[in-house]
C-alpha cells in the first residue's frame, strides 16, 4: 500500500472493491460510466487524493472522494479508510419501475393485456412527475 503518488482509476475502483474485478473498471472506464473531476476518465487516468470520482454502475451512480492512494486490492475495512461514500441512498424497492413479467410459454399479450399494461405504466408516469413550476 502506499499513502503517496498517484494510481490509476480503473486500478484504484477495483482495489477499494467498488467493482468487481479490474477488467470491469477499465471496461467501465472506457464505456464513459467513470467520471474524475467532473471528466471523463480513460482507464489510465491518475487519480490522488482529494480527487471526486463518480461510477455509474448497476443503474446507481456512486460517488466516492479518494482519502488515500493505493495499488493492491485490500480488506473491505481497510478499503472503506480509502475513500469518502457521498453517494445518494439507493432508491426503494417501491420506487423502482414495475417491470411486467409474463409466464414462461404465454405468448404475446393480447390487446386487452397490452392497455392494460399501458394504463398501468402511464399512471405510474403521472406520479412520478416533477411538480410544474409556474
Amino acid at each position: 500500500m502506499s499513502d503517496e503518488g498517484t494510481v490509476r482509476v480503473d486500478l484504484w475502483i477495483w482495489s477499494v472493491r467498488l467493482l468487481k474485478t479490474r477488467s470491469m473498471a477499465t471496461t467501465a472506464c472506457r464505456a464513459g460510466h467513470v467520471r474524475v473531476n467532473d471528466e471523463r476518465a480513460k482507464p489510465s487516468t491518475a487519480v490522488k487524493p482529494g480527487d471526486e470520482i463518480r461510477l455509474r454502475h448497476d443503474g446507481r451512480e456512486r460517488i466516492v472522494v479518494v482519502q488515500r492512494v493505493i495499488r493492491k486490492r485490500v480488506g473491505a475495512s481497510v478499503a472503506q479508510e480509502c475513500l469518502i461514500d457521498k453517494s445518494p441512498p439507493p432508491p426503494p424497492p417501491e420506487a423502482l419501475v414495475p417491470v411486467g413479467r409474463r409466464d414462461r410459454g404465454a405468448g404475446r399479450p393480447t390487446k386487452r393485456e397490452r392497455r392494460e399494461l399501458e394504463r398501468i405504466l402511464d399512471r405510474y408516469r403521472t406520479l412520478n412527475e416533477p411538480p410544474e413550476e409556474d
